[in-house]
């Protein structure tokens, strides 16, 4: 393997490890990213937010590898309590070697949560910055541990960080902006979370990665709720139309959850404008890496969910 050319059959045996992916509907990346691990031996814990669509993804699975060791865990990213509660059933898991914070909702609709927080950035970041704390001492304890957060090239649309009180609305809500600004928050995260795990010297690196435009059905999710039914699944079959498959979307992710690669790399497709192809080490925009910026939304982050890191 090199860092420009990696495909499925690089991912080493995985028996023995325990990796614990969010949002894991079927069909999603996150689907796929469990199916492979799960292939390779993996004991994959499957988190999402209830429990028939856990229990349809198990059965999914299972149909391609019938002995998968696969466990559930409900959580609501965007509720910290449900947060809380997940992290403390998981607490019985053991040493965790791999968290894959995939999870995610696109172009919502205004809304707050239950914690007062926009939702998109409630389930995009301050959830998985939640759970990824809460599960620290774990992914310590594997010895060998890591963390992938699934970004998108939507970090790009962001203009500024979201560095503002996140229980105020600035402004008129824009749902494209605000969801480009929480995939700009999973690099800033990203990169201060493997800065501090170094600076501390723990045995955990964090990377991340973007599955290019893949057809998911997050973006009619997003707009309507739902993925099939009207005008969602006219949206929803234009987006597979024109995209690659979510299997091939959820490869950079596998990249960087199973590749020897340093903490801090970023993994996307390898063709023209990262919109597909096999998967590589990609860059992030000149904003990603505002250090500043990356300790601001930490300390913002810290105060919200109430967890302390190292």
């Amino acid at each position: 393997m090199s860092a420009d050319r990696w495909v499925l059959a690089d991912i080493p045996d995985q028996a023995g490890r325990t990796a614990l992916v969010t949002g894991t509907s079927v069909g999603g990346l996150g689907h796929h990213t469990s199916l492979e691990l799960a292939r390779r031996g993996a004991r994959v814990v499957l988190a999402g937010r209830t429990q028939a669509k856990l229990d349809a993804t198990e059965q999914e699975i299972r149909r391609e590898v019938p002995h998968a060791q696969l466990e559930t865990l409900v959580i609501d990213l965007a509720d910290l309590g449900s947060v809380r509660r997940g992290a403390a059933e998981a607490a019985g898991l053991g040493p965790i070697d791999l968290l894959v914070n995939n999870a995610g909702v696109m172009g919502t609709p205004y809304s707050r949560t239950a914690d007062g927080l926009e939702l998109q950035m409630a389930t995009n970041h301050f959830g998985p910055f939640l759970l990824t704390g809460l599960l620290l001492p774990q992914l310590v304890a594997s010895r060998d541990g890591r963390v992938v957060a699934v970004s998108s090239q939507f970090h790009r649309v962001a203009r500024s960080a979201p560095l503002g009180d996140p229980r105020v609305q600035q402004g008129r809500y824009a749902r494209w902006p605000t969801y480009g600004q929480t995939k700009l928050a999973n690099l800033l995260f990203t990169y201060e979370l493997d800065r501090r795990l170094r600076r501390a010297e723990l045995p955990v690196k964090a990377l991340a990665a973007h599955p290019g435009f893949a057809g998911t059905h997050l973006a009619a999710n997003g707009q309507y709720g739902r993925s099939s039914g009207g005008i969602a699944s006219i949206l929803d079959a234009a987006i597979r139309a024109v995209s690659q498959s979510a299997a091939a979307g959820a490869q950079p992710t596998l990249m960087a959850a199973t590749a020897d690669l340093p903490g801090a790399t970023y993994c996307g497709p390898g063709g023209p404008q990262e919109v597909s192809g096999p998967p590589r080490v990609v860059s992030s925009n000149r904003l990603s890496h505002d250090e500043v910026a990356q300790r601001r939304l930490w300390e913002i982050s810290e105060d919200v969910t109430g967890v302390r890191y190292p």
